[in-house]
């Protein structure tokens, strides 16, 4: 179904309404980790800035809501954060308060502890995908050449309607959305494909040909599938598609961040917050299975880039905790507080590249420049 282009009301509203959930579930899942270690929570936030709404429970938490709902965030007792207050030596504290403290507990707990929020993002993409697939079936159309597009990248190359493609790059391909997937993302760098015609196999090099929509530069061979095949499937099947579907998400992020690093694809096509609430508005307007599939995407990506080894991130603490199992002893506390006031930076810095170029991709810039002359 082809997105309509929303108000924009409804793709705030839509932003907040994908945002949000996954924002929750990610601390959640820090919060819950945390309460099972006896670790006290002080402040359980969704949003930061300003706290527009909150009480506090029983156990003294803090649960608010701020005003910039682009995150969250769970801070738990004795648990380290940029500028920080400078506590005592955890053994010149009481056991009645250290048994409750963040940096008190091993670095086994303080890991699981972390790993806790983006491990259910990964979960919750699976229950949507688990629970889409158990309403549709599965994708399972076969990587089978339906008719080529004359003058397209397959064309030249050789494919021919009929055509089965077995592999990528010695990598097996079984359906036409893996083979999709794997063109989309690699334009103007030559494959080896390994096709079956006519009950023999052969390898064929074809190089897909490169489009830009929406900003972003996308492969295309010139192909197009056979009638789209939708089976149902058991509920082995489908838990085993929702993790294969989920497992290829994520590789396809690595394959993206890849790019990225080596020169491949220019970092204007990194997006954000901004980018996202577009889409989101636009999934909605689609139907809710477009936005299922669109929050599933989105789950995965939170979960994803908060385990990359940046700190200040999920995965700059797990580092971090990684290090001192392995040296049987904290990294020294200097060394944590200069490495999380240099993530953060670096996030921040992150944050204003990928927010100019979303404005540059709605043409802001091209605007303002034309307004100036």
């Amino acid at each position: 179904m082809t997105p309509t282009s929303p108000g924009l009301l409804l793709t705030i509203l839509s932003f907040i309404l994908v945002i949000g959930p996954l924002v929750f579930v990610h601390e959640m899942g820090h919060y819950l980790v945390g309460r099972l270690f006896g670790v006290k929570a002080e402040t359980f936030s969704i949003g930061f800035g300003r706290e527009v709404a909150g009480w506090t429970d029983r156990r003294g938490t803090r649960w608010k809501v701020g005003w910039l709902p682009l995150g969250g965030y769970v801070k738990f007792k004795g648990e380290m954060v940029p500028g920080g207050d400078t506590v005592a030596p955890l053994s010149t504290l009481p056991p009645s308060e250290r048994v409750e403290r963040f940096d008190a507990k091993p670095a086994w707990q303080r890991f699981l502890i972390v790993l806790a929020g983006p491990l259910t993002n990964f979960i919750v993409a699976i229950l949507i995908f688990i629970a889409l697939f158990s309403m549709t079936g599965l994708p399972t159309t076969p990587a089978v050449v339906g008719q080529t597009v004359p003058g397209g990248a397959a064309e030249k190359a050789g494919l021919q309607a009929n055509d089965r493609i077995l592999a990528i790059g010695g990598g097996r391909i079984e359906t036409f959305a893996e083979l999709a997937d794997t063109v989309r993302l690699r334009p103007d760098q030559p494959l080896r494909l390994t096709v079956e015609r006519g009950g023999r196999t052969f390898d064929l090099s074809v190089t897909p040909s490169r489009s830009v929509e929406r900003g972003q530069s996308l492969g295309t061979l010139g192909v197009v599938s056979r009638p789209m095949v939708w089976e149902k499937g058991g509920p082995a099947a489908v838990v085993k598609a929702a993790f294969r579907q989920t497992g290829d998400v994520v590789e396809t992020m690595i394959v993206y961040l890849r790019q990225i690093v080596t020169g491949a694809r220019p970092a204007s096509e990194m997006g954000g917050p901004l980018k996202i609430a577009e889409l989101s508005g636009e999934q909605v307007s689609a139907g809710w299975l477009n936005f299922a599939v669109f929050a599933a995407l989105i789950s995965i990506n939170l979960g994803f880039m908060n385990l990359l080894p940046v700190p200040i991130l999920d995965g700059g603490y797990l580092v971090l905790y990684a290090i001192e199992a392995l040296r049987r002893r904290p990294v020294p506390a200097a060394v944590q507080e200069t490495a999380l006031r240099i993530g953060l930076a670096a996030l921040v810095m992150l944050t204003v590249f990928v927010t100019a170029n979303d404005l540059a991709s709605f043409g802001l810039f091209r605007n303002l420049r034309g307004l100036i002359g």
